[in-house]
């Protein structure tokens, strides 16, 4: 190596953390390309996240002409299998493979689970619209097998990324953990925004055809990623090495003591109403794009895109600032505030006709997003005692995930029945248009954000327990 070479090595390594993002999270024995190599598996869940709440929600309702209740059905069906993350990471712990495996068994079964409900669920969406040849097939056998095509998917990815997750700490040494969890959300988010530009531009002209193309290969790189994700990163103990040890305490043991420690119950709490808060508009943005504002499928996949980005940028700010010793509770609630010009603005759009001030309202909503989410996690992780970190971070994500499901639903049940009130002239001629179920949905979220801002008032400037330290890349993210 010459001179200058060194000298050019010299001036990168020098440049450290401040601006290579997670450089600080690799280590002699977990070095920046396994490390990155491992995170893929964040990519194909941010993968499905878009099919889920993004790009399909808006084809089955606009293109293909789906009520909007069974829609919200359906995208919410995996969120029925959120609540099993806690048990899942729990159970990954205390697993005794054969094969001298803990983590792998688990993510390789998600991964199929995952790809067996992509595979299917193209041709169950056309059975259910009852397009071409579909239309010889009742309808019930379309809804029956999109949705378990939809709670396979659901059941996969959250197995995957809990999974997946719990190898990654235990690969990472403690006092990197933390930055390590960091850089796997970050690594969701570049999947959901890279996977919504590519879907948006494939189905800018939308035929059925091309949404098959699109779903399946949506599976078979489920299956490429997670495989060279897992590949030869967790060392095998078989069970003649393993050491005795005494039974570990049952599931409900630990969640008994978890649950009854500090305050853990209203912090529950406030993180379910906070996400249920930024959750429920997730299955009617890009409707509300396409049949409010005229957007195309592209424009409207595209959303999605601005919403992670706005998250990404919540997440970078709020680590930015808890790193330097702010309190948590606070930015949660600073990202609540956040939230409620974000809904003015989306709602504003529709008699403004305005594709600029909606795209803006988007991307608020994922900021503020962004700074709640990270805010609870920093509070999770700080509150926890040390022997149940992960359980109180597979609980943060169990309410999460449960609590958009619920939004999810609630939200395209009710569009439907104020649509339905309005377009009937129940409340005057005035309000019988499209955008009045989506504009109750809006203010109902702003409601929430401002109950959300009550319920963690309570907890801002409480001692925190020095259990975690917060750092700049304790970066979460908001499941879908």
């Amino acid at each position: 190596m010459n001179r200058y070479s060194r000298a050019l090595m010299s001036r990168w390594a020098s440049l450290g953390p401040r601006f290579l993002p997670f450089a600080d999270a690799a280590t002699p024995d977990l070095p920046l390309p396994r490390l990155l190599r491992l995170s893929l598996f964040q990519v194909s869940v941010g993968m499905a996240l878009v099919l889920l709440v993004g790009t399909l929600n808006r084809v089955m309702i606009v293109e293909l002409g789906v009520g909007a209740s069974l829609v919200a059905v359906m995208v919410s069906l995996p969120v029925l299998y959120a609540p099993f993350r806690a048990l899942i990471g729990f159970r990954s712990d205390t697993h005794d493979s054969a094969l001298g495996w803990r983590r792998v068994p688990f993510i390789w079964m998600g991964t199929l689970i995952q790809f067996g409900g992509l595979a299917v669920m193209p041709f169950a969406l056309l059975v259910v619209s009852g397009g071409g040849n579909a239309s010889q097939w009742p309808a019930w056998i379309g809804q029956a097998g999109a949705g378990i095509a939809f709670l396979a998917v659901g059941a996969g990815l959250h197995t995957t990324q809990t999974a997946g997750l719990a190898l990654a700490t235990d690969l990472a040494p403690p006092e990197s953990r933390p930055r390590v969890v960091g850089l796997m959300y970050v690594m969701l988010l570049v999947g959901t925004i890279v996977s919504a530009f590519l879907f948006g531009a494939y189905l800018q002209e939308f035929t059925p055809g091309r949404l098959v193309q699109v779903i399946q290969a949506a599976a078979l790189a489920t299956i490429v990623l997670n495989t060279v994700a897992m590949w030869k990163q967790e060392p095998r103990v078989p069970r003649r090495l393993k050491p005795v040890r005494e039974a570990p305490p049952t599931f409900a043991q630990a969640w008994s003591t978890y649950i009854e420690g500090d305050g853990a119950r209203r912090r529950l709490v406030a993180i379910a109403m906070g996400t249920m808060a930024f959750a429920m508009q997730d299955v009617l943005l890009e409707p509300y794009g396409g049949q409010v504002l005229g957007m195309s499928v592209g424009s409207t996949t595209w959303l999605t895109a601005t919403l992670a980005l706005g998250g990404l940028f919540g997440f970078g700010w709020a680590s930015r600032v808890l790193g330097r010793g702010a309190d948590p509770a606070r930015m949660a609630v600073a990202g609540a505030w956040v939230g409620v010009p974000a809904f003015v603005a989306v709602t504003a759009a529709a008699s403004m006709h305005s594709v600029a001030l909606f795209s803006a309202g988007v991307f608020l909503i994922g900021f503020g997003g962004g700074l709640f989410g990270h805010g609870t996690l920093t509070l999770t992780m700080n509150r926890a005692p040390r022997e149940q970190i992960g359980l109180a971070l597979g609980a943060w994500g169990a309410v999460q995930a449960t609590a958009a499901g619920i939004a999810v639903a609630l939200g395209g049940i009710l569009r439907d029945v104020v649509n339905a009130l309005a377009t009937s002239g129940a409340f005057g001629p005035s309000l019988a248009h499209p955008a009045t179920g989506y504009s109750f949905v809006y203010a109902l979220e702003t409601l929430l954000l401002l109950a959300t801002v009550l319920a963690m008032g309570r907890l801002v400037g409480q001692r925190r327990l020095p259990a975690v330290a917060p750092t700049p890349a304790n970066v979460p993210v908001a499941s879908k």
